[in-house]
């Protein structure tokens, strides 16, 4: 079969030497006591890029999401949030679940409005849950790796402020819009009062999310951080990856949108497929009549080494990383357009 071409996710990267030097070499500590002086260091580094007051370290994306919302909402609160946003579609129902959130999704394509928002307003009225918090993905997973405009970021968050409502970004690949737009993280950032950035997609490390926010939200979020069982002990062993990561895994990136680019080309020649044209490094394409179906394509390119994502019936997501060369990147596109015309 040859090497394998892991399109499935950014999350399927693996440490390489050096980050494993740092991770073994990390001083560590007791986290839970905050005597861990990796992870002081990880946190201080994201309050730096980030432009926010503090920041907190927790094991995954679906954790830092769920912090978020216990830490902004109550329960019985609605969530206003992008059509098929991760923290409605992949977190195991943990809103409802866990925070007695209620979500309400509102736009198209994982983008909305200020006037979506307005429009989507509870009425003080008993019998409606009080909006409480608007959620914006950025970039976008299901949409695409789809780049959330700053404009309307900046919009919405002083409508937000105008009406009392919090504003927490889910920021999981924000450093691919920061590399997208050429604005800076805590640029991104600056309209917005939280957010989450995961470490283990593009950036390349093992395991771990940053909560960042105002000093009040972080003392929420680490209270809940511990029960969800999300302290960890001598964890500055993780922490380090995610020092490494930040330190020299975030100028690469612009590789992956090349060859996301290169991939949505190849496929977009296909009579067969159609491409929603990427802005980062995710490439969703639709199998048009006469191809095979979404489940029977990825099955095929599995035999030949190349691992795909199904999103649909007909529907198929690859996503760039750095453990994807351009070469295989290009050799992988090759062969998902002979296998959509059969």
């Amino acid at each position: 079969m040859g090497d394998i071409i892991d399109l499935r996710s950014d999350t399927v990267t693996r440490p390489g030497e050096a980050m494993r030097r740092a991770m073994a070499e990390a001083a560590v500590g007791d986290d839970v006591w905050n005597e861990d002086p990796t992870v002081k260091r990880l946190q201080a580094l994201a309050v730096e890029i980030t432009g926010k007051a503090a920041a907190l370290f927790v094991p995954s994306g679906t954790m830092a999401n769920q912090v978020a919302l216990l830490s902004h909402c109550r329960p019985g609160d609605e969530v206003l949030l992008g059509w098929g946003s991760h923290c409605t579609n992949y977190e195991a129902g943990g809103a409802g679940a866990l925070a007695g959130i209620q979500g309400r999704e509102i736009g198209s394509g994982g983008m909305f409005t200020r006037d979506d928002v307005l429009a989507a307003l509870q009425p003080a009225n008993v019998h409606f849950p009080p909006t409480r918090l608007v959620w914006i993905e950025n970039t976008h997973n299901r949409g695409g790796g789809r780049v959330f405009p700053q404009a309307r970021i900046a919009a919405i968050a002083e409508l937000a402020r105008e009406r009392g409502l919090a504003v927490h970004l889910d920021g999981a690949r924000l450093f691919n819009a920061a590399t997208a737009t050429g604005l800076s993280v805590a640029e991104i950032l600056a309209p917005v009062g939280s957010a989450s950035i995961c470490l283990s997609k593009g950036l390349g490390a093992p395991v771990g999310s940053l909560l960042v926010g105002d000093d009040d939200f972080i003392a929420r979020a680490y209270r809940y951080r511990k029960m969800l069982g999300g302290g960890m002990r001598q964890v500055g062993i993780i922490a380090a990856a995610g020092i490494y990561a930040l330190e020299n895994h975030v100028a690469r990136l612009a590789e992956d949108h090349n060859n996301a680019r290169t991939i949505a080309e190849t496929l977009a020649a296909c009579d067969r497929i159609e491409v929603i044209a990427p802005e980062t490094n995710i490439v969703i394409f639709d199998l048009l009549d006469g191809a095979p179906d979404a489940q029977s394509l990825i099955a095929a390119a599995a035999e030949h080494g190349v691992l795909l994502s199904q999103f649909g019936p007909r529907r198929v997501r690859a996503v760039t990383h750095l453990d994807v060369s351009a070469e295989q990147c290009a050799r992988a596109a090759t062969l998902v357009g002979s296998l959509s015309d059969p």
